[in-house]
């Protein structure tokens, strides 16, 4: 099967951010164009991009097999080439050399709604990067990207053989690793995240992160609450605030 994207922000944030992965875009024929649709194409003529006016059930039944979700398509479907991942040592090696840097580690994370809103989170709040695993976690999927609503094309998206190893890498770089556990005692807002390179390692919910990580983590958190604790996207956004408010806006 091709690779599809479907939805306004999806569509427009890959045009905008790498044209070249757009192989062709499709836009319903029975809708009007209003202001995004517009972006879309004016930004697929500049690129040379093929915009074809068309019905769209057949990618709708396409990506619905394809997801097993009903969705909305709003009207544009792009076919695509998949994301690009980048290796750790690359992204070590490319980064900007004048600022600390902030990474999301995901260790066993599955769910692709929850992935795609934690790149969302990530790109919003400035983060440099995303490591995840060749094993037990969610690749990037058309839902990924959909949910992401297009952040997947402003962030690196690196993927690691052994996270653990990548781990190493990362301690043995000057980077301090912070394992989000709910068994914790210290709160996140207990840590300075100030002056340092750091990854966050968040897990999947239920198992969490591997004993393996847990062990190599300089520091625990945990993100309290007084009733069932939060899912792993929405534990993201609180602690990954937290870093922003305190590297960028307290003195």
């Amino acid at each position: 099967m091709k690779n599809y994207i479907w939805g306004k922000n999806a569509v427009l944030e890959a045009l905008s951010k790498n044209p070249k992965r757009i192989n062709k875009i499709y836009i319903s024929k029975n809708i009007g164009l209003d202001n995004r649709l517009k972006k879309i194409k004016e930004l697929a003529l500049n690129n040379s991009v093929i915009i074809q006016f068309t019905n769209l059930n057949k990618y709708l039944e396409i990506i619905k097999e394809e997801t097993g979700e009903d969705i909305n398509l709003q009207g544009v479907v792009a076919s695509v080439s998949p994301v690009e991942y980048i290796s750790l040592e690359n992204f070590i090696e490319h980064a900007p050399k004048d600022k600390f840097k902030k990474l999301v580690i995901l260790d066993g994370v599955s769910d692709p709604h929850n992935f795609g809103a934690i790149i969302r989170t990530m790109a919003a709040a400035g983060y440099d990067g995303i490591l995840i695993g060749n094993h037990r976690s969610c690749p990037v999927t058309p839902v990924v990207e959909k949910t992401s609503a297009g952040a997947v094309n402003h962030i690196p998206i690196i993927k690691a053989n052994s996270l653990s190893g990548a781990v190493d890498y990362l301690k043995n770089n000057d980077w301090w690793i912070i394992a989000l556990d709910m068994n914790n005692s210290d709160n996140y807002f207990d840590i300075n995240y100030k002056d340092m390179n750091f990854a966050l390692v968040l897990g999947a919910e239920g198992d969490g992160i591997s004993k393996t990580l847990l062990n190599k983590a300089d520091f625990k958190i945990k993100v309290p609450s007084q009733f069932e604790s939060l899912n792993v996207a929405s534990c993201a956004a609180v602690v990954i605030y937290e870093t922003v408010r305190q590297t960028e806006y307290s003195k």
